[in-house]
């Protein structure tokens, strides 16, 4: 299944490139944007979301159910690197980068890796016809690729704290080091949510790893008896 690039899988690649993913070229005029987006296949706008706040050292997400420990003296970058974060959170049709932490600030001496988590959110529908979390990693393979990864394994299902999600895992060698890339998505409410996380070993990212923490979701109510 092949899907257009949307916004999203940029955030993922943004701490090796210094750069946000540019918005799509709009159709060439005459063009229709069913050309583009078919109508049997978009999916419904994604509701207006809370980005998520955070206190005491935990970024909480209630929105999506989940709360993000950010390692102890790491550096918030999420307002610097969403500068139109409050617009985006409105727009259902842009993507929302919820969190951005690293180890060191930008301007820090490069001598070793700059670990760090990202997470966004993205409407389902910028991806039409997408179904399953799983069907993403097709667009985060071919980005990651692109950029000199090597993917460590085949995306697969993992739990964390009671919740599945798809995580897969690239690498890449830059001189005498290698950085160990992880991406974890969902869906929810109609968003692609993912969790980037940047370390210089597979201990490190999954450290990083035990930080994310999902909220145990409420059992339905039983139907009142007759």
């Amino acid at each position: 299944m092949n899907f257009r690039p949307g916004l999203l899988n940029g955030f993922f690649v943004v701490v090796l490139t210094g750069l946000l993913p540019a918005q799509q070229a709009p159709p060439a005029a005459g063009e229709s944007s069913s050309r583009h987006h078919p109508k049997l296949l978009t999916q419904p706008a994604a509701p207006a979301l809370d980005p998520g706040s955070i206190s005491d050292g935990v970024y909480a997400n209630p929105y999506f159910g989940f709360t993000y420990r950010l390692p102890f003296g790491w550096v918030d970058r999420s307002k610097a690197m969403q500068d139109d974060s409050a617009e985006a959170a409105n727009d259902p049709a842009k993507s929302v980068l919820l969190l951005a932490v690293f180890e060191q600030p930008p301007e820090a001496p490069r001598e070793a890796i700059n670990s760090g988590v990202v997470i966004a959110a993205e409407s389902v529908s910028a991806y039409p016809g997408l179904k399953t979390a799983a069907d993403y990693f097709g667009i985060l393979a071919q980005l990651t690729t692109g950029k000199g990864f090597q993917e460590a394994n085949d995306p697969a299902e993992v739990a964390v704290s009671g919740r599945s999600l798809i995580r897969g895992d690239f690498s890449k060698q830059t001189g005498k080091a290698t950085i160990h890339q992880t991406a974890l998505v969902f869906l929810e409410k109609s968003y692609v949510v993912s969790f980037t996380l940047i370390g210089a070993s597979e201990d490190e990212v999954n450290s990083l790893l035990e930080n994310l923490s999902f909220a145990a979701k409420k059992p339905a109510r039983a139907a009142p008896g007759r």
